[in-house]
């Protein structure tokens, strides 16, 4: 069978593709045991004892469009011509959806966020039974309509997970387009995760259905003196308070090869044996984007309507910068001088990456959501400039801010990547990449930050 190629207009030769087989394999096996369901799949919570509970998040799987810079030019992938105006790249993503009324909920497709909103969740009490359900809704993809590609929700590296909940498709649900389904899990494992789609896993997470959650230790809100400072926010239950901190920052890591987005979005095939990474990415931005305002509605459990969403449900864009609408997530830190911060590192691009705070020292005190400890409790976290953090890993860094020594506002420290051509993608000028800014004011003054109310939070006012 052959296409047309858009770039030669000759014959491009394509394949039954994992994607058309699985496409009519599944498609006719839920034909089969749909009978006569509308509407949604209606499953049963088999495996994990699960009682009825409402559902902590709702998510939506969709596709649209995000915002590159137009530098480097990569004729003809990037930027892409089909994208509206202010917008480079199609992608695909998922959206929260969460407080929505169904007419807004489906207004939500063609408006994929990128990345996938954070997420948290608290570590699962025998004594309160306190299940965590997502509810995922596949609206299907717009410009793509020939693609009727099921979507799931896999919890990368959750341990012990039910594999009806898995979102493995092989071996577990996947949600067709149209559909729902509620995923439940009992988190017991405090520490940092990453979640994405594993259907056709590869080019589903390279599109941008990818994202980044953790859980909270039951240690939390007890109180632990480390170093002379009492902390009650802790990444684990260390039972001594050294993985205290007092602010929190999310750095989820992907990437971008602008011909695969294109061939997605021109509806040709990727070959993704060629594959190479033209922007690297920090929370779906590249830097200077990376230090730009938070969108509304990053805390993805505050869903008043008309302050985190619009009357149509779509996402409100950061001030000022129009154009990061669907990129909602800054990575600017914010901290007062002698705070200790928890950055939280999760890299679910293709290459490894090596993360460095220029100027401080990051204390690794976690990896893969399991905390530096030997198995007879003896501390084995460590100190170092550079994180090396391959595809599909997390780790749980602390940095104590220093003593603000310059004469602004605030003293500035950039955290980058040192692999060069993903801390500036090559652009003029420099920068462009997997790079942001650690800003520390002097304790007291009057422009410091104040208490951080969610992940990612500068702690100014509104």
């Amino acid at each position: 069978m052959t296409t047309s190629d858009a770039t030669t207009g000759g014959p491009r030769r394509t394949s039954l593709s994992r994607r058309r087989l699985l496409g009519l394999t599944g498609s006719a096996a839920l034909v089969a045991g749909a009978g006569g369901w509308a509407g949604r799949v209606l499953l049963p919570e088999q495996g994990a004892a699960a009682a009825p509970g409402p559902v902590n998040l709702y998510l939506a799987g969709t596709d649209g469009w995000m915002h590159l810079p137009a530098e480097p030019a990569i004729p003809p992938f990037h930027p892409d011509p089909l994208a509206p105006d202010g917008l480079t790249t199609y992608i695909f993503g998922f959206r929260n959806v969460t407080g929505m009324d169904t007419t807004q909920r489906l207004g939500q497709k063609y408006k994929a966020q990128h990345s996938a909103p954070i997420f948290w969740v608290d570590q699962y009490d025998e004594a309160t039974h306190n299940e965590f359900r997502v509810q995922l809704t596949n609206l299907g993809l717009e410009l793509r309509p020939d693609l009727f590609d099921a979507h799931t929700l896999h919890w990368h590296g959750f341990r012990n997970v039910i594999p009806f909940f898995d979102g493995e498709p092989s071996g577990s649900v996947s949600v067709p387009a149209g559909r729902e389904f509620t995923y439940v899990y009992r988190p017991r494992d405090p520490g940092t995760y990453m979640f994405h789609c594993h259907v056709e896993d590869v080019e589903h997470v390279h599109m941008g259905m990818t994202g980044m959650v953790f859980v909270r230790p039951k240690q939390d809100g007890q109180s632990h003196t480390h170093g002379g400072r009492t902390f009650t926010r802790f990444l684990y239950n260390d039972g001594d308070g050294s993985t205290g901190f007092d602010r929190e920052f999310s750095m989820f890591l992907s990437e971008v090869w602008a011909e695969a987005h294109w061939d997605d979005a021109h509806i040709q095939l990727p070959e993704w044996s060629d594959y190479h990474a033209d922007f690297a990415l920090l929370n779906g931005r590249v830097y200077p984007d990376t230090v730009a305002p938070n969108g509304p509605g990053v805390n993805p459990f505050d869903v008043e309507a008309g302050r985190t969403f619009d009357g149509a449900g779509d996402l409100i864009a950061p001030a000022g910068h129009p154009e990061l609408k669907y990129q909602p997530i800054s990575s600017l830190v914010t901290c007062v001088e002698g705070e200790r911060v928890a950055l939280r590192f999760a890299n679910l691009g293709f290459r490894e990456s090596a993360m460095t705070v220029a100027g401080m020292r990051m204390r690794v005190v976690g990896r893969d959501a399991t905390p530096m400890r030997g198995r007879d409790g003896t501390d084995t976290s460590y100190e170092t400039d550079t994180l090396n953090i391959g595809p599909g890993e997390s780790f749980d860094v602390l940095v104590t801010a220093p003593d603000k020594v310059g004469d602004g506002d605030f003293d500035t420290y950039y955290l980058y990547n040192r692999a060069f051509t993903r801390s500036n993608n090559l652009a003029d000028g420099g920068f462009g990449g997997q790079a942001t800014e650690i800003r520390v004011y002097a304790s007291g003054a009057a422009g410091a930050p104040g208490a951080q109310a969610f992940p990612n939070d500068w702690g100014f006012p509104a």
